[in-house]
């Protein structure tokens, strides 16, 4: 186990890395063109569209051959490959359209990754967030690091450093000890059961409170550096946030199994669903107050740290071995693609009709929607576990 953990951790840290660069200082990069905000909330969605059906298509191939690890492989190759295209565009067209191509294949990767790190562990996947974790590091390191080193150059640079951490992600999949894996062929069962699992209505809501989850992260995934910039923090200083809410997140990552075997996956979903709210009143009222702001970040530890956690763990109990690749897909494409995709086409309008604060706010509401959903229908306990 201690080389598949390396192994496995330092995918984590090379996906995670590429995001610290991606998340914070694409948005800037974007910028420097000179795009409206509409136009920069259209390029971003472009990345979480590809999400909306690329992981279920991988994931489907992936439980009916067995052959996940070289899906991961492959689909990493292809994603800094075609990232070369963005250093001879200049035009929203141009970006977006490598944008979508890249993210077709890198967004099919992680949630395949993910069961085979789950399938790793076995009977020990209490330690899923122990390797999880070190994405988080390399994330730190990188949004720290990227923007103490922007505020000395150009940000020209960021594709650059997305590329060679591309090029990370794809070699250490390659290190994946294969022989950990007994995956087989569900040629015919896996779809029919994964569809038969998500006509329970507790399985539905669990889907639409991932959406309005990520839907209610796009103002902040895609403006929230903009935002910072316009008010005056430095690069270093964005950096400096960004990490703090990391940090918050590996620390509750780092505790994880201990919380959910005590509390329960039900109450740590609402408590964290009332501290989005929270987080996004916040930066919407008061986002010129420094410390504020680092609290507010501190927070990222519930509104993705512990939501992520808690959806890992709904995923894997409500999903058989046979279909978790199309439940882990699931996941990904209705939260992190349609929701993150709506969320950054719906902040990018109001960005420019209205303002950061409507922006911000609408991502209160959806949270509270979701509060509502959670309350009303997630009890893990009422649907009989599939292993």
């Amino acid at each position: 186990m201690p080389s598949s953990y390396l192994s496995l951790s330092g995918f984590y840290f090379f996906y995670f890395a590429l995001l610290g660069i991606m998340v914070p200082y694409w948005t800037l990069y974007l910028k420097s063109f000179g795009f409206e905000a509409q136009v920069i909330g259209m390029l971003m969605a472009t990345l979480h569209a590809s999400r909306i059906f690329a992981p279920y298509l991988w994931g489907r191939l992936a439980d009916e051959t067995g052959q996940r690890l070289r899906i991961v492989r492959w689909g990493a190759a292809i994603t800094w490959i075609i990232f070369l295209l963005v250093f001879w565009q200049n035009t929203a067209m141009g970006i977006g359209l490598v944008m979508l191509g890249f993210s077709f294949f890198w967004n099919a990767v992680l949630p395949q990754f993910e069961v085979i790190t789950l399938g790793y562990l076995g009977e020990r996947r209490h330690r899923y967030s122990q390797i999880r974790l070190w994405g988080s590091i390399g994330f730190i390191l990188t949004v720290a690091g990227i923007g103490v080193v922007l505020d000395q150059i150009s940000i020209q640079w960021i594709p650059v450093f997305m590329l060679l951490t591309m090029i990370g992600i794809w070699l250490t999949s390659l290190i994946v000890n294969e022989d950990g894996q007994t995956e087989v062929a569900h040629t015919g069962t896996a779809g029919a059961e994964f569809w038969q699992v998500l006509k329970h209505p507790q399985v539905r809501a669990f889907f639409l409170i991932c959406l309005l989850i990520q839907l209610g992260h796009g103002a902040y995934y895609t403006f929230y550096s903009v935002l910072m910039v316009d008010l005056g923090y430095s690069r270093t200083d964005i950096g400096v946030l960004w990490a703090v809410g990391v940090i918050a997140e590996v620390i509750i990552f780092i505790f994880m199994h201990r919380m959910i075997e005590r509390w329960g996956i039900r109450n740590i979903m609402l408590i964290s669903l009332v501290l989005c709210v929270l987080r996004w009143v916040l930066i919407a009222w008061i986002p010129d107050q420094k410390w504020p702001m680092v609290f507010a970040q501190t927070l990222h530890a519930a509104t993705f740290g512990c939501l992520h956690a808690v959806g890992i763990a709904l995923v894997h109990h409500y999903f058989s071995q046979r279909s978790h690749g199309q439940g882990q897909a699931m996941y990904s494409s209705f939260g992190f693609g349609l929701g993150g995709a709506s969320g950054a086409l719906l902040s990018g309008f109001l960005w420019d009709a209205a303002g950061p604060q409507w922006a911000f706010g609408v991502s209160a509401f959806v949270s509270l929607v979701a509060i509502v959903l959670a309350l009303i229908w997630i009890y893990p306990e009422k649907v009989q576990q599939n292993n």
